[in-house]
């Protein structure tokens, strides 16, 4: 939250501070953002996790991983930073230098995410209990309404207490009505693509006896697809974002980059409005987020293997207060 001084500081420019509001066009693409997302109104329990970690196995296991899958409800809040953070700058013309200020639009957003059920294979004892708290990201999506160099106006920046700091830069697109969700390989990088290969175990286990009778890791994205079977939707904004386009990146603490390493991130948010079985207009949001992790050499010696790191969620706009 902004102190009082940095208010004054703004006010005194000339700049606008007011709450965000899906009818605020200078936030773009973000607008319909803006606001509380929770698990509610029939989709508790739609949030969906898979992670394979370094693990010693106990005989007679062959693999040197355990794939863990969690279950969770999530809340995710989006308030509003500005409506034009300036970037300066200044451009070279035929007649001298000009000023060529860039000018953003900024949501803060903070994710809570509790765990409901969670499995793992091999088990270990440390998949966790229901009710644990088990991720908080704090972060900001950035609208660019100018100077923009490739067509990617959109960015999202986040910081993981594991001890990773992500910048992914993206483009938003809007189609009517409900979104084409493509599946993704969710099998690790350097490795024979088979479920019979024993090494693959953890997932083949889930893929025969999917986690909670639904989640299969091997279709990681099939539960997006079903939840919106039967759904009114007229309007998806798409958003989506991805560290290994220009700039972006991850920065990790060493720990992380010696142990599993977090070297890419791709993230797709589908910002649906819908009506609802009265006909009156409600919102959605789905997202899928593909973190690749490197541990362990690939036995092809080409660099290390990349282990997908994947979450799902299906989440409903919480009303404004009167």
């Amino acid at each position: 939250m902004l102190s009082s001084q940095q208010l004054t500081a703004m006010k005194a420019q000339g700049r606008t501070i007011s709450k965000a509001s899906i009818k605020d066009d200078e936030l773009g693409p973000l607008k319909l953002l803006a606001g509380k997302w929770r698990n509610v109104n029939g989709l508790e329990g739609h949030g969906w996790n898979m992670i394979a970690l370094p693990f010693v196995a106990p005989a007679p296991a062959k693999t040197d991983f355990r794939l863990l899958l969690n279950q969770y409800n999530e809340e995710l809040d989006f308030t509003l930073v500005d409506k034009g953070v300036p970037n300066r700058g200044l451009t070279k013309t035929a007649n001298g230098l000009i000023n060529s200020d860039q000018f953003l639009a900024a949501l803060r957003y903070q994710q809570s995410v509790t765990q409901i059920a969670a499995q793992d294979f091999p088990v270990s004892g440390l998949a966790g209990n229901p009710g644990a708290a088990i991720h908080f990201e704090p972060g900001l999506w950035l609208h660019m309404a100018n100077q923009v160099s490739t067509g990617h106006d959109i960015a999202r920046l986040s910081s993981v207490p594991h001890g990773d700091s992500v910048l992914a830069l993206g483009q938003h697109t809007e189609v009517a009505g409900a979104p084409v969700i493509r599946e993704i390989n969710s099998l690790p990088i350097g490795v024979p693509q088979s479920l019979t290969d024993p090494y693959l175990a953890p997932y083949s286990h889930f893929h025969a006896q999917p986690f909670r009778g639904l989640f299969d890791p091997t279709l990681p994205n099939a539960l997006l697809n079903e939840a919106n079977k039967g759904v009114n939707i007229k309007k998806t904004t798409i958003l989506s974002v991805d560290t290994t386009i220009e700039t972006g990146g991850i920065h990790n603490i060493p720990f992380v980059v010696k142990q599993a390493n977090a070297v890419t991130m791709k993230s797709t948010f589908w910002i649906q409005e819908i009506l609802d079985a009265n006909n009156k207009p409600q919102m959605r949001l789905q997202y899928s987020q593909l973190v690749l992790l490197e541990f362990f050499p690939r036995p092809d010696g080409k660099g290390l293997i990349q282990w997908p790191h994947i979450s799902i969620n299906t989440l409903e706009k919480i009303p404004d207060a009167p």
